[in-house]
């Protein structure tokens, strides 16, 4: 016998959405600042950094999820 998951709070799954697009923003502006901004690097930005960006925001959003469901689920 399977058991289905339980729907969960509409107000905590929108927190968590909003959570994870701060985090994907805040990912993707630091690798981007960062690729663009370090000393000795050249001053270019090319699509590499742009897509590098773009998937260490994914990994930050996929992480930060990660972290407050966890958080939720233990204090339930």
């Amino acid at each position: 016998m399977t058991t289905q998951p339980t729907p969960e709070d509409p107000a905590w799954e929108a927190k968590r959405r909003r959570a994870g697009i701060a985090a994907f923003l805040i990912g993707t502006a630091a690798t981007f600042a960062f690729l663009a901004f370090f000393p000795g690097l050249p001053h270019v930005i090319d699509w590499g950094a742009i897509v590098a960006s773009l998937a260490i925001g994914g990994l930050t959003r996929w992480a930060w999820q990660s972290h407050i469901t966890r958080k939720h689920t233990a204090l339930r």
